[in-house]
């Protein structure tokens, strides 16, 4: 009997969510992890970003990206969403006459979901820099983690013979040279800030405490360049994208346009993978753990409209 590849997919997915089951059930853990001792990220403010792509440019630039054409426009590069060329994308909210920028890449999740559900490791969140990365050498092509990951950010390259993971990896490459995110680096703006996220966080705060219609100073590029830009400030929703969101990550996102209407998901605080840390005991670490995160995590994502 033949079976496809979407029915064992689904049978797996069904099987798992049976065997996590009994840890989804745990209560919640309320301790928050711990960054690590070097952590770096990105700062996004869709108040700054006045959507040049320049960082889309740079981005392909710095990680070897081919150019995608869209319908039929076939003069430059224009993607319409992540993909298996695209990294990081800049789109744009408008209704009536107001609009504003957001900028969608991974968010590297202090717990991600895609290395939880990966059962080969190729996806890797750094001990030092809290980067995730992926090893292409390792991947199976499973795309585990495609189904897993909350903001559907990791993809898979359907039109290569060799087929990857995709996704954004904060230039790691890049920060072995003593440099830092290829899109922050080329940032006019100051809308996409790289740095320590101890910092970064600190400068969320600060930004939301700006009295709209005075003019501030804003880091531009790597919060400790000490290079700035003098902007008006505009209004800000309360909240902090990303610092609290499936137990935080080291990218986080301000905005004066709520997160709903650009497109980022309604998640709860308390991150997907805690629930299943019961699972991961011996050789459930590298047999059954992989299978049931994935389970669990597809479960959880459906069920992601509850909150704590």
């Amino acid at each position: 009997m033949s079976v496809s590849r979407r029915g064992f997919l689904k049978s797996v997915v069904g099987g798992s969510v049976a065997l996590g089951a009994a840890s989804l059930t745990k209560e919640a853990k309320a301790s928050k992890k711990e960054l690590p001792p070097d952590a770096v990220g990105i700062l996004y403010d869709s108040n700054l970003c006045i959507g040049c792509q320049s960082c889309m440019v740079a981005c392909k630039r710095a990680n070897n990206m081919p150019v995608e054409h869209t319908g039929d426009q076939k003069t430059w590069d224009n993607p319409i969403d992540l993909s298996g060329k695209t990294l990081n994308i800049i789109k744009m909210y408008k209704k009536g006459d107001k609009f504003a920028f957001i900028k969608r890449q991974c968010m590297h999740c202090l717990e991600p979901a895609c290395a939880a559900a990966c059962p080969v490791t190729a996806l890797h969140k750094d001990e030092k820099t809290g980067i995730v990365t992926y090893d292409p050498s390792a991947c199976i092509g499973c795309r585990y983690c495609e189904v897993a990951c909350p903001y559907d950010i990791p993809k898979f390259e359907w039109d290569s013979p060799f087929p990857q993971i995709r996704k954004c990896q904060l230039c790691n490459h890049l920060l072995e040279k003593g440099e830092y995110a290829a899109c922050c680096a080329v940032c006019p703006t100051g809308a996409s800030l790289f740095g320590p996220v101890e910092k970064l966080r600190k400068e969320a705060q600060r930004r939301m405490l700006m009295k709209p219609g005075e003019y501030y100073e804003f880091p531009v590029n790597h919060i400790e360049s000490g290079k700035t830009r003098v902007h008006k400030a505009k209004p800000y929703i309360n909240h902090i994208y990303g610092l609290d969101e499936l137990g935080g990550s080291q990218c986080m996102i301000l905005a004066g346009v709520e997160f709903d209407k650009l497109g980022l998901p309604d998640v709860r605080r308390q991150s997907y993978v805690s629930d299943l840390e019961g699972v991961s005991k011996g050789l459930y670490k590298y047999v059954v753990y992989p299978v049931a995160a994935l389970g669990g995590l597809v479960y959880l994502v459906k069920k992601r409209g509850v909150h704590d």
